[in-house]
């Protein structure tokens, strides 16, 4: 498995090439990570792509809000996804790591009050994710229009405890779906 820090670092200026030399049939870029919010160097990334007429889609896991809303009222994010890992009173075991439960709070609330195209997502990872994890993160983002389910897929995760579990099955995850259903318009279920 390829760790972050041994994947090779491109200059700004090939990256600007690439996404120039594609504008004819490009329409947007997504900037993922890791959380690309910590980068004190995001905004001009964002910028370079907002000056190219691309739109700027962000993916984040909601622990910088103030970073996010800034970045919004800057105009320069047009798409957010983020993910929600679990119900509040279970974040830091999921996780793994501390987490400020109102910034993940916050990060929501900004997002569904942003007026842009959002999605909110759990990915779903058996004996950790479960219905009732399911049905209280309905209940924490009811209201909102879509929520994605995503697959667990166990060639992506850091953990090599995660590396020998079981994706739920394609049954099981929409059972899973079903719980969520009450809550949100849209349903999506990525495999």
């Amino acid at each position: 498995m390829l760790k972050p820090q041994t994947l090779p670092t491109f200059p700004l200026d090939y990256f600007l090439s690439y996404l120039d030399s594609r504008k004819s049939w490009l329409e947007g870029v997504c900037v993922s990570g890791g959380e690309p919010l910590i980068h004190e160097d995001l905004e001009v990334l964002l910028v370079l792509i907002k000056e190219r007429n691309l739109l700027a889609k962000v993916d984040t896991n909601g622990s910088l809000p103030h970073r996010l809303e800034e970045l919004i009222q800057k105009r320069l994010i047009d798409n957010i996804a983020m993910d929600v890992k679990a119900p509040l009173e279970r974040y830091q075991e999921v996780c793994g790591v501390q987490v400020r439960e109102e910034d993940v709070l916050k990060s929501i609330d900004i997002i569904r009050n942003s007026g842009l195209p959002h999605v909110f997502r759990t990915t779903a990872v058996p004996g950790l994710i479960g219905s009732e994890d399911i049905r209280k993160i309905g209940e924490m983002l009811e209201g909102t229009k879509v929520f994605q389910l995503q697959q667990f897929q166990p060639e992506n995760t850091i953990d090599h405890y995660y590396l020998q579990k079981k994706p739920y099955s394609s049954q099981e995850l929409q059972a899973l779906a079903r719980i969520a259903e009450p809550y949100f318009a849209e349903i999506r279920i990525e495999s």
